[in-house]
């Protein structure tokens, strides 16, 4: 039987990612962390996401301990969400060690219920410039859960190499394309859908859904060839 974790936000990504691993794995686990993060209505989207599309092992880790360690725009209420990046050439909106400290534990997960997998929708072609979304990074968590847990274990990353047009063709080819759209929860300002319209996480998503229906074909096509 394939087994999965999909470590899952509610986000656009992690819901495309959890759409496929529905369709492609026996079974499908899916882990929500609440590091009281700026909205917290991200659980609750996450929830009632995983509730229907028949998810039936949807656990929600409380992990406060990141809040109070990892200074961001995204943990603290008083610090506005920046399109300008920092003086270390990140966006302010980086949450130092949150792909540590989420693929460590979804790992730990994996390992208690005999998961082959751990599914994440990281993404190094279209992303905020986060150094835990690149490919490099995942592959060396890798191996640190591999030797460190003596059990072979792959985190699977469905959109590592997609653009966000992509990653929306990949919605629409499992059907998904309108759920994702209305449903899920991608804004920092906390918009379910199609968000505020101003933020970077809004503008990366909007541009991207555009792309995406003004040359459906041609995308999809594209990721047809990234798929073979």
């Amino acid at each position: 039987m394939k087994k999965a974790v999909v470590v899952f936000s509610g986000g656009q990504d992690s819901t495309t990612c959890l759409v496929q691993a529905l369709k492609q794995c026996d079974e499908v686990h899916a882990i929500t962390f609440d590091y009281g993060q700026r909205h917290k209505q991200e659980i609750e989207v996450a929830q009632k996401l995983a509730a229907s599309l028949g998810v039936k092992a949807h656990k929600v880790m409380d992990v406060g301990l990141l809040n109070e360690l990892a200074i961001s725009s995204l943990t603290r209420d008083d610090i506005p969400v920046s399109h300008e990046l920092q003086e270390n050439g990140l966006p302010n909106s980086f949450v130092p060690g949150r792909n540590i400290l989420f693929l460590t534990l979804a790992g730990i997960y994996a390992y208690q219920i005999g998961a082959q997998s751990v599914i994440t929708g990281v993404c190094e072609t279209d992303f905020s410039g986060y150094p835990d979304c690149r490919d490099e990074f995942v592959k060396s968590m890798n191996d640190a859960l591999v030797k460190g847990m003596d059990r072979q274990l792959d985190i699977v990353t469905p959109l590592m190499w997609l653009n966000k047009a992509e990653t929306w063709a990949l919605a629409d080819k499992f059907d998904a394309l309108q759920l994702v759209r209305e449903q899920t929860l991608t804004c920092y300002n906390g918009i379910i859908g199609d968000g505020c319209g101003d933020c970077p996480a809004c503008h990366l998503r909007s541009e991207g859904l555009n792309s995406y229906l003004d040359n459906k074909e041609a995308v999809m096509a594209d990721l047809e060839s990234k798929s073979q």
